[in-house]
């Protein structure tokens, strides 16, 4: 009888998932027009019966523009590293899309405070963004798209006519087209004619590093803030071009919860947010508990995720004027599992979305004058905040490293910050900002909330749980100079408006006679540069002492880490060494000098042995399960997108059979190894190689004794005389995991791992809880945390106790090898560029370390 009723449920399971016509998503009663396509008629199968693959998910949206262009204009708005396409769909009435251009020129007077003209909010449509699945693996969103997409397209009747009238949806069906390919690929391969809802199936378990990520592995959902990747910059121009009412973010979480929507937990929400968000966030939420309660599902809100980090869709709108709203749908993460509420199937999942969908666009429609005049509200009083305000600008730059200031200007400028270049130099004390290299954001713009969040620490935090990052302060992590300017500093200041970003570097100063070429290390692209010489076979040299040289007449120092071609030592004709110069300095933003002596005017001559050989990096990257998908994505990023030197990826099964003879650089980040041979990696190590260990990589190296070194522990959390209340457990565990906070280390500019550097202190980013002990062998600690430390974000004190006096970055030798653990990550999230020289150091100039000055501790 058991296995009967079993074999009964399971054809149940099978029949729910591959057999659900549109009729168990759409709203009943509802006239759709015949002439608009079902999905199934142009993907091929049922909505919900299969994962959609992105291809087929734009044939459809490119069907639905073709059927019904009276409410649908398409747009390509750009494609993903693997060359897919990323749509918008301007869905919104007939007469709208008549005068669209001018239905959007007046919406962005309302996040204009300069504006003084009369605006008729009964008149104008609100605008909402709504975007699917930036999680490829949380697939219910983008497959929900296809229904909402068919319902707007080619719904009937009064109730779709008002809401196309009086809404302009900004429809984006898939935020990450690369993961969520990836992802159906994996769930509809392993997709079984009788489904099986056991959640060990492989069915439900990706192989690393799974479809959560884009291309690079990095979470798009961090990203709308620094816009790193091209998914998101192309995604921010149409979110400026329209600055939307209500921006709505679909994804999924664990297969045993049920259904979350905003607001979230109330302690949690970013100071800078105004409470009147807040209030719109509820009113809306009250059509998304309507909605669900019709069709039964159950939910909650205001528990387990935040409104704090400005860099998350969700919140990213909440600087301007935007309600931004996140849904947290339980995963089926295939198309049946079996879970605490039971089967949870594919088609269910798709069908709450697309349930919110509607509660959405039915909150924009009634709540439309409301939110037109509270973004008209906010943008008039963020005016009215800037100006009372003591601090009027913001004013940085770095002179010796263009570019990397250059990366800054352009992440500011994507979100319609006006940016300024100075046209004078500008000394504010002990700092000095030059004329063509440094720049100026004033506070009285439009986007004033956005500019606080990019340059001013956070002051105070209401909770000690968080659910991102609780620190992101740019030029920190950008590792720029940077001041605030009162009235009377800004009022003295020439500059003029920025309307694109160029270096003023990238000459080559010599002819072709010239006896060696020298540039320096502290431009950000000049390791591209290097590298680029290396493969072409070009003699490099670098200095680890200074020398002085005539330019033009007139000394110049060159510093530590200054690269040198000697023209002698080339097998290319000089003609062809200059031409290859001359293209990379340009690529580079690099000036290349020209010498006419090997004898210095000062300091070592350019035969001494201070100048010594760089050699090309052949560098190896350990990933596979176990392994932080998103470090190593940072690491692949950083050195294939931005430095043209990408790393072999190898994962355990061919690190144990290979000959690692061909690497003499590898690089492990955060994570476990457990799989990896580690004799292996120890005596590869011993014969010469440079191992680079970041974060918890470093406490796995320890344990497998590839590295000595000790570990500071931090202070008891609770006093063992109290007794604490059972339901405070989970928040005082959890609040001791370093989120992610900015500690100023302090740095050896002398030492090879700072070559390029030229202030002592540096910004690092700590998301872990590794802290090394500083050993008795202080050379070979190169980066170390001081007595105050903690320069942005939250930590618990016993956490920054152990932050205090520790080893940012430690160095050892082994045999021939040298060991570089880096305890924090030196290229989060692709912004911390801060943190790229200190990486890209360890790369070339790692094996150059003395042996005697990284002796390891004796256990």
């Amino acid at each position: 009888m058991r296995k009967s009723l079993f074999v009964l449920g399971f054809l149940l399971v099978a029949l729910l998932v591959q057999a659900q016509d549109l009729s168990y998503y759409l709203p009943a009663g509802q006239q759709y027009r015949a002439s608009v396509p079902e999905p199934e008629k142009v993907i091929g199968h049922k909505v919900g019966e299969w994962h959609i693959t992105h291809d087929r998910l734009v044939l459809y949206m490119k069907a639905l523009a073709a059927a019904a262009p009276d409410r649908i204009k398409l747009e390509v708005m750009g494609t993903s590293y693997e060359a897919r396409q990323q749509l918008v769909l301007v869905i919104t009435s007939a007469a709208n899309h008549r005068k669209l251009e001018s239905i959007r020129e007046e919406h962005l007077r309302l996040s204009d405070p300069g504006y003084t003209g009369a605006l008729n909010y009964q008149q104008m449509p609100a605008v909402v963004y709504q975007g699917f699945s930036i999680h490829g693996n949380e697939p219910s969103g983008a497959n929900a798209a296809l229904l909402t997409a068919y319902h707007l397209a080619a719904a009937e009747g009064p109730a779709i006519d008002s809401l196309l009238n009086e809404v302009v949806i900004l429809f984006d069906p898939s935020f990450n087209p690369d993961g969520l390919n990836r992802f159906a690929t994996w769930a509809n391969m392993h997709k079984s004619q009788h489904l099986v809802t056991d959640p060990a199936t492989r069915e439900f378990n990706e192989v690393w590093p799974g479809g959560r990520f884009n291309h690079y592995w990095f979470d798009l959902n961090r990203d709308w803030l620094p816009a790193q990747h091209r998914e998101s910059q192309n995604r921010l121009s149409i979110y400026q071009q329209w600055r939307p009412n209500i921006l709505t973010d679909h994804h999924e979480m664990g297969s045993d919860a049920t259904f979350f929507f905003q607001p979230g937990e109330p302690s949690r929400v970013n100071p800078l947010t105004p409470v009147k968000n807040q209030e719109l966030t509820q009113a809306v939420a009250n059509y998304h508990a309507k909605f669900l309660d019709k069709i039964g599902s159950l939910y909650y809100t205001k528990e387990g995720y935040d409104d704090f980090y400005y860099g998350k869709g969700s919140t990213y709108p909440d600087a301007q004027g935007c309600i931004g709203i996140l849904f947290e749908q339980a995963s089926s993460r295939g198309h049946a599992q079996q879970t605490i509420n039971g089967v949870l199937t594919f088609p269910f999942t798709i069908r709450n979305q697309f349930t919110t969908t509607l509660s959405t666009l039915a909150a924009a429609r009634d709540l439309r004058v409301e939110l037109l005049k509270y973004q008209r509200e906010f943008y008039q009083q963020m005016a009215k905040e800037a100006s009372a305000a003591p601090v009027k600008a913001w004013v940085f730059g770095n002179e010796s490293d263009e570019s990397r200031t250059g990366i800054f200007v352009e992440m500011l400028r994507r979100h319609q910050i006006v940016v300024e270049q100075l046209q004078q130099d500008l000394n504010l004390g002990k700092q000095s900002f030059k004329k063509g290299s440094s720049y100026l954001v004033r506070t009285q713009q439009p986007q004033y909330k956005l500019i606080q969040t990019f340059f001013e620490k956070i002051p105070e935090y209401k909770d000690s749980l968080f659910y991102d990052i609780t620190a992101w302060t740019m030029p920190m992590a950008m590792g720029l100079k940077n001041s605030a300017l009162t009235a009377a500093q800004v009022g003295t200041v020439k500059s003029v408006v920025l309307t694109d970003w160029k270096g003023t570097k990238g000459n080559l100063l010599a002819d072709q006679n010239a006896y060696a070429y020298v540039f320096e290390w502290s431009e950000y692209y000049a390791p591209r540069m290097l590298n680029n010489l290396l493969k072409e076979g070009v003699v490099v040299r670098v200095a680890t002492k200074t020398f002085t040289a005539n330019i033009n007449g007139q000394p110049r120092i060159f510093p530590l880490g200054t690269l040198l071609v000697p023209v002698q030592l080339q097998t290319k004709a000089r003609t062809d060494l200059h031409t290859l110069l001359k293209r990379e300095a340009v690529a580079a933003n690099v000036n290349v000098f020209g010498l006419n002596t090997g004898m210095s005017a000062g300091g070592v001559d350019l035969g001494s042995r201070s100048l010594q050989p760089v050699t090309k990096p052949s560098i190896a990257m350990l990933v596979g399960a176990g392994v932080s998908a998103l470090d190593a994505g940072e690491v692949w990023h950083l050195l294939d997108q931005r430095f043209g030197m990408p790393p072999s990826m190898l994962e355990a099964s061919i690190f144990n059979r290979i000959n690692l003879a061909t690497y003499n650089t590898m690089v492990l980040v955060g994570g476990n190894y457990n799989a990896f041979q580690a004799e292996k990696l120890k005596t590869w190590v011993q014969q010469g190689g440079t191992l680079i260990l970041t974060e918890d990589a470093i406490e796995w190296a320890k344990q497998a004794g590839i590295v000595k070194l000790e570990f500071k522990k931090t202070a008891p959390v609770l006093d063992s005389t109290k007794q604490y209340p059972y339901a405070q457990r989970s928040m005082i565990v959890n609040a001791q995991q370093i989120r992610g906070a900015i500690f100023q280390a302090q740095m050896d500019l002398t030492h090879p791992l700072s070559y390029g550097y030229e202030e002592e202190q540096v910004y690092l980013f700590k998301q872990n809880n590794v802290f090394m002990k500083i050993p008795s062998n202080s050379f070979a600690v190169p980066f170390r945390y001081g007595k105050d430390p903690l320069a942005s974000g939250f930590v618990t004190q016993q956490n920054l106790e152990a932050v205090k006096q520790s080893a940012a970055v430690q160095v050892q030798a082994s045999g021939s090898g040298r060991i570089i653990c880096i305890g924090d990550n030196p290229n989060f999230r692709a912004y911390w560029l801060g943190g790229t020289k200190l990486f890209l150091n360890a790369i070339f100039f790692g094996r150059l370390i003395e042996a005697g000055s990284a002796t390891a501790e004796e256990d």
